[in-house]
């Protein structure tokens, strides 16, 4: 087995013919990739954002093109959840209607918040799709600063499966974003 190439041995051996241009490459064909271009799984990520940020702006389209009639409107959508969905994320659509019911007060702050929020979404997918070394610090703390948080709401309150996967959830876009950033060198 010790008289068998290395991987990288083949690979210097066949660039040896190349023009000198060439030659000042390194043989480790991770260096060859350019900078700018973004893993598979960050633009996963990339997209995944792009996703939250446009739900986001189409829940604040809904909320304002029904804002007159609100009360009336979430009465109907969550029977009519209920009656297709059963219990199925029964909190999630109670708090859901308890934050339509706040946002109502105050319309303009609550679209200027959707707005920030996603803003920042649509800002981070680029930044990731691009490769910018500072997307890639914005998804590792921005996501890793509510895992905690979302542990402690999953430990304390009763169990929920959605608690539970957007813990889960949290955690791989920490992971792929970390590891790219180890690949990268970044840290």
């Amino acid at each position: 087995m010790a008289n068998l190439p290395r991987q990288d041995d083949s690979l210097e051996s066949s660039s040896e013919g190349n023009s000198s241009k060439d030659n000042h490459r390194s043989s480790d064909p991770r260096h060859n990739e350019p900078r700018t271009t973004s893993s598979e799984s960050i633009k996963a990520v990339a997209i995944y954002e792009v996703v939250k940020g446009i739900g986001a702006l189409l829940g604040a389209l809904a909320l304002w093109s029904w804002h007159t009639d609100l009360e009336h409107w979430l009465i109907t959508a969550t029977a009519s959840w209920q009656q297709v969905f059963g219990q199925l994320l029964a909190p999630q659509v109670d708090s859901a209607v308890r934050i339509a019911q706040m946002a109502s007060k105050n319309w303009s702050v609550f679209l200027l918040l959707i707005f920030a929020y996603a803003s920042l979404r649509f800002v981070e997918a680029y930044g990731l799709w691009q490769d910018k070394t500072w997307a890639y610090w914005f998804g590792v703390l921005g996501y890793g600063i509510f895992i905690p948080i979302e542990l402690y709401y999953l430990i304390v309150s009763p169990f929920d499966w959605f608690k539970l996967a957007i813990l889960v959830s949290n955690i791989i876009i920490v992971i792929v974003v970390y590891r790219n950033m180890k690949r990268k060198g970044l840290i």
